[in-house]
């Protein structure tokens, strides 16, 4: 049998673990809502599909999507 002490420190690191991994879960919801993983992707694409291909570097990649975005603003929602 565990004491009263015990019990709410376990109590104390469950709770703290949920909340960490509940950090974990919309830190990571995030990232993928603003397209953090979209340049590995893309990366992971390029060598799979089109091997011969250059991969940009990752500044070059965002700087040519956000210029594609521009010329083509009817397929965002602002």
């Amino acid at each position: 049998m565990i004491s009263e002490e015990q019990a709410t420190r376990r109590r104390g690191r469950n709770a703290i673990g949920l909340m960490l991994r509940a950090g974990r879960t919309v830190a990571g919801y995030v990232n993928a809502v603003l397209g953090g993983r979209d340049y590995a992707r893309y990366v992971e694409h390029l060598r799979r599909k089109h091997p011969g291909c250059p991969i940009p570097t990752e500044r070059d990649y965002w700087r040519e999507r956000y210029a594609a975005a521009d010329r083509n603003p009817a397929t965002r929602c602002c």
